[in-house]
């Protein structure tokens, strides 16, 4: 038997128990809320954090560093990573999707230089590191910045 399998008793019951329906029900008279208060109100309680005036969990911990909502994200590949690619093609940002060298394009793509490159490839992205263009015109291919 698994936590999947559980089902309720035959003959139980299975409709939730509504509240304030008479003395009978078990819920009547004041439904469960007792007698006056804060949490016996409409509307009543306490918001989400409030711990009774005590300062509360998420201003007694310290603040560290910040977002940056300007912040570019770039898919960064290795050089190694274009060898899967035939000699002579152009390899553009939609061409790695749909190859499935990168899962998401983002702000753009930049080709690293790790690794070598056994391939002419022309290479057309958003950005380059100083060695990957280098190897890159070495193997006899082009790097383009779009």
């Amino acid at each position: 038997m698994n936590l999947s399998e559980l089902r309720p008793a035959p003959g139980a019951r299975t409709k939730p128990t509504r509240k304030g329906q008479g003395i009978g029900s078990g819920l009547g008279k004041t439904a469960g809320k007792g007698h006056k208060g804060q949490k016996a109100r409409s509307g009543g309680g306490v918001r989400p954090g409030f711990e009774g005036g005590q300062m509360p969990l998420q201003r007694r911990f310290p603040k560290r560093g910040f977002t940056n909502i300007f912040k570019k994200q770039i898919t960064a590949i290795n050089l190694d990573q274009l060898n899967v690619f035939e000699a002579g093609t152009e390899v553009t940002p939609e061409l790695l999707l749909e190859t499935g060298v990168i899962k998401k394009i983002g702000d753009g793509v930049k080709i690293l230089g790790d690794g070598t490159l056994e391939k002419a490839l022309t290479v057309k992205v958003h950005a380059f590191s100083k060695t990957a263009s280098e190897k890159i015109a070495a193997a006899g291919g082009k790097a383009e910045v779009i």
